[in-house]
């Protein structure tokens, strides 16, 4: 697949090799940008603000409704392109695009409802014969980076907002898997004025450093690793910034929980994706006169999960992304058994599968826990009450989302209280997410918000307008 900048579709001479995580196949080759395409796709955006600003809020919301029609008729398409490139079973995949292409109609219709507010100048001393009120413009350029794990929902989830906004759009997607991304913008290009929507593929350390310093771009939208977000904030300068720094998210269950219930939330948090998902559930938090219960029944669940081909509807969990990702999850896994954790089931790899594994005597201090464990692992720890429990969610600098297993209204009513977390779910796991709902962090899971309203109103600027 090929770049697009401007309108049209760029290839290089140097390429980088996309492939199948599963058999490690090559299935394509984009083109390995440099720092001079980054600046022509910076270019192309900034020509096309005029553009987009002179384009009337109803014709661009049919305009997303456009995009949103030819991306619905290649739904097959994208999600086998998506499971081919990540690893992602078929079923999961046919989800994200659902998703994002509910992701765009919501989109699609915020472009409508982007308001100012009437501003009571009397309030004030010397305001009495003053009108005032607000109007939201657009920031100009956003630069959008995108991570492997949710190829397409997370591109859209900043793209389209943008759009929405009336902003252009330089796009990075992540080289692991940019294929169904690509295939996405070069469909949004034919609808949006020339250099609105741009793609850039390359290595992140050459691109990088272009798109976050450039004084062109207004805002940076990424999603990715805590030292790359780190590195863009120290570089960024005034730029405005949403950095969704992935998490390290954990389930309570309490002794009054519905054990059953929240045995499959952590199946269905641990899992997901082979556990590649920033909201993924990554420590099992567990009051101790429940925990043989809950770990017996966790441990049957688990070994019922179905791996294998990705394109097979049957499997429920593909391969990590990489053998490299696979490697760090063993050695993550082997670490806390040296340290005094207990297998209970899992625990192997074979090439870039790494097995569903169950870990018990998990303690708050092995690095399993303390950093992000992107891979498919049920570590539990045994507490002793709901204190310790919370205690033990908030030991690491990560916090994204929790979920608390309880039926008693008092101690869920605490743990929302106390929980360092950007969302709290009750008698959900973390995993839980719908795409209208404010998503980010708190500490090093990052800053911002998404969710199209929310993204929508951080993607303008506020000016006022006062009439004497």
């Amino acid at each position: 697949m090929k770049m697009l900048i401007e309108g049209k579709l760029i290839d290089k001479n140097k390429k980088i090799a996309v492939k199948n995580p599963f058999n490690n196949e090559i299935i394509d080759y984009v083109p390995s940008g440099d720092a001079e395409d980054a600046k022509k796709a910076i270019s192309a955006a900034t020509k096309a603000t005029k553009s987009m600003k002179e384009i009337s809020s109803r014709k661009l919301s049919r305009i997303m409704y456009d995009i949103h029609q030819e991306l619905k008729e290649k739904h097959q398409e994208i999600s086998k392109l998506i499971s081919l490139e990540t690893g992602k079973p078929i079923r999961d995949s046919l989800i994200e695009m659902d998703r994002s292409l509910q992701t765009l109609l919501m989109a699609a219709e915020e472009s409508k409802r982007i308001y100012g507010e009437t501003i009571p100048m009397d309030a004030a001393i010397a305001g009495k014969t003053a009108f005032g009120f607000t109007i939201k413009i657009p920031l100009g350029v956003v630069v959008a980076i995108s991570p492997f794990n949710y190829p397409v929902n997370l591109a859209i989830h900043k793209i389209a907002p943008a759009l929405a906004a009336k902003n252009t759009v330089v796009f990075k997607p992540s080289t692991k898997a940019p294929l169904a991304a690509l295939k996405m913008t070069e469909i949004m290009g034919r609808h949006l004025p020339d250099g609105a929507v741009n793609a850039i593929t390359g290595p992140g350390g050459v691109l990088g450093d272009q798109l976050v310093t450039s004084d062109q771009v207004n805002k940076v939208s990424f999603t990715g690793s805590v030292a790359t977000g780190l590195s863009i904030a120290r570089k960024a300068g005034m730029k405005k910034l949403t950095l969704e720094l992935g998490g390290n998210d954990p389930l309570i269950v309490l002794d009054d929980a519905d054990i059953d219930a929240a045995v499959l939330g952590a199946v269905g948090g641990s899992y997901l994706n082979a556990g590649q998902v920033c909201i993924g559930v990554k420590r099992l938090i567990v009051q101790e006169n429940v925990a043989d219960e809950f770990t017996e029944k966790l441990v049957y669940r688990t070994q019922k999960v179905k791996t294998g081909d990705p394109l097979d509807p049957e499997t429920d969990m593909g391969p990590l992304i990489d053998e490299e990702a696979a490697i760090n999850v063993e050695q993550s896994v082997n670490d806390a058994l040296q340290k005094g954790a207990q297998l209970l089931c899992g625990g192997k790899r074979e090439g870039t599968f790494f097995q569903p594994t169950v870990l018990d005597q998990v303690q708050v201090d092995m690095e399993l826990v303390q950093k992000e464990t992107f891979g498919p692992v049920s570590p539990v720890i045994r507490v002793k009450n709901l204190d310790e429990a919370i205690k033990a969610a908030n030991s690491t600098p990560y916090g994204l989302q929790a979920g608390v297993f309880t039926q008693n209204i008092a101690k869920a009513k605490k743990a929302v209280r106390e929980i360092e977390a950007g969302s709290v779910l009750i008698n959900k796991q973390p995993t839980f997410r719908t795409d209208n709902m404010p998503f980010g962090g708190f500490k090093m899971s990052g800053m911002g918000k998404e969710g199209v309203k929310y993204a929508v109103e951080d993607m303008t600027r506020t000016k006022m307008v006062i009439i004497g």
